[in-house]
């Protein structure tokens, strides 16, 4: 199984950006989806997660009202739309999926499978 994500870039701050991850090599269902991040000198933590069915969310509380999580299972395909960012949300994004029907609510989510990781910069 591969997850690859779309390339990050830089945003100034206020701005909207989307990041999208492919899955391919597995089935995509029965798959909850989620994202990481990791900012300089900080752990990683859960941003926001998404249920196989798309039915179910979770996100960090920073992000609540600002980023949404989504999926098209017939794409194999998550995306993150993050609104009004700031330079705090500054960080190497990463997707991860885990073969379970639950949804993944907590930093300790132990994941199946990662991508690389893209790098999101937000000036101000």
């Amino acid at each position: 199984v591969q997850l690859v994500e779309s390339a990050g870039g830089l945003v100034q701050a206020g701005g909207s950006y989307r990041l999208s991850c492919v899955e391919s090599g597995g089935s995509f269902t029965d798959v909850a989806m989620a994202w990481f991040r990791q900012a300089p000198g900080k752990e990683r933590e859960l941003v926001a997660a998404i249920d196989w069915r798309g039915a179910g969310t979770y996100y960090e509380d920073s992000v609540k009202e600002r980023f949404i999580v989504s999926r098209d299972n017939a794409k194999n395909t998550v995306y993150l739309q993050m609104n009004s960012l700031k330079p705090e949300d500054t960080a190497t994004y990463y997707c991860a999926s885990k073969r379970t029907t639950l949804l993944p609510n907590n930093k300790g989510a132990v994941m199946d499978y990662w991508g690389k990781g893209t790098l999101v910069t937000v000036s101000l």
